[in-house]
């Protein structure tokens, strides 16, 4: 995690790559040290080296780490959150979420169907049972009363 709160992915299992990464994060001896100059070392180190990559990543925000990364010929990505879904412009042109509206006028915005076929895009038809639909037939199933779901009802629990 990054100091602004982002996740980012790094591909640095390589051993040439390994090496660019310790050595962009200010760690020449890591990227120096005989034991980890091969995958099978670097694994037995995993946990210390999740630390140090952690630790780095999270001293700066997104852009400057993905920034020094590419300097470094290191693979990284960010990971998206929810929130970049929604603005992506390719995500949108492609129909990946779809708008909705609820019995209340509230609007809901779900994953679209994939994959999307020229012919047959497909569509969402039914969001679902409104809320509570259900909900007798499941108490009754987990053994219920009529009087312990009229309780439950006055109580305002359902």
């Amino acid at each position: 995690v990054t100091r602004d709160g982002k996740y980012i992915v790094i591909g640095a299992n390589a051993d040439s790559i390994f090496k660019r990464l310790m050595t962009a994060i200010g760690r020449p001896d890591l990227a120096n040290d005989p034991a980890l100059a091969r995958n099978e070392g670097r694994v037995a180190r995993t946990e210390e080296l999740d630390e140090v990559i952690g630790g780095w990543c999270a001293q700066h925000d997104l852009e400057r780490v993905l920034q020094v990364l590419a300097a470094a010929e290191v693979p990284s990505g960010k990971i998206y959150d929810i929130a970049d879904i929604v603005r992506d412009v390719h995500y949108q042109a492609r129909g990946m979420l779809e708008t909705h509206h609820l019995p209340d006028g509230a609007t809901l915005k779900l994953p679209g169907i994939v994959p999307k076929l020229l012919g047959t895009p497909g569509v969402t038809r039914w969001l679902g049972p409104s809320l509570g639909a259900h909900t007798e037939e499941v108490l009754r199933a987990v053994n219920y009363t009529d009087q312990d779901i009229e309780r439950l009802r006055a109580d305002g629990v359902i």
